[in-house]
């Protein structure tokens, strides 16, 4: 297993930006619906108002769910620390530039940052042009 990268640089340049073809929305659950949505999920995260979904978008509506944003995911391939300082922070301003909202979400092996659907691929152009210049 290869260590978690904590060098802001090196995290920039080997970000190795990944787009995937899913389409997402976020959802808020019922408690009593967690376990018919658990398996489609690519998140569940547990606020005090709600339980918030990111599943695709066709499962959200097969399980009748009320969704908003629809997304793409952008996995950021490079094994970044969780205790990294400043890699989210020196992308989503560029990101943020181009007029865009991202929902970043940090994982155990990488970060992901869903995206609006149609503006996936100019996200993907800032994330490359990011790693391009900091590998110089």
């Amino acid at each position: 297993m290869i260590d978690p990268i904590t060098d802001l640089d090196t995290l920039l340049a080997s970000m190795a930006p990944a787009l995937d073809s899913r389409v997402f929305v976020f959802s808020t659950v019922p408690e009593d619906a967690i376990a018919s949505v658990a398996p489609y999920a690519m998140m569940l995260f547990r606020e005090s108002e709600a339980l918030t979904a990111i599943v695709e978008q066709d499962a959200a509506a097969g399980l009748g769910l009320t969704a908003t944003f629809s997304c793409r995911m952008i996995t950021l391939r490079v094994h970044s620390a969780l205790d990294a300082v400043g890699f989210l922070a020196a992308i989503l301003p560029r990101l943020a530039a181009s007029g865009m909202g991202v929902n970043p979400v940090s994982a155990y092996h990488h970060d992901h940052l869903f995206v609006p659907e149609d503006r996936a691929e100019d996200a993907m152009s800032v994330l490359r042009n990011i790693a391009a210049n900091a590998s110089q």
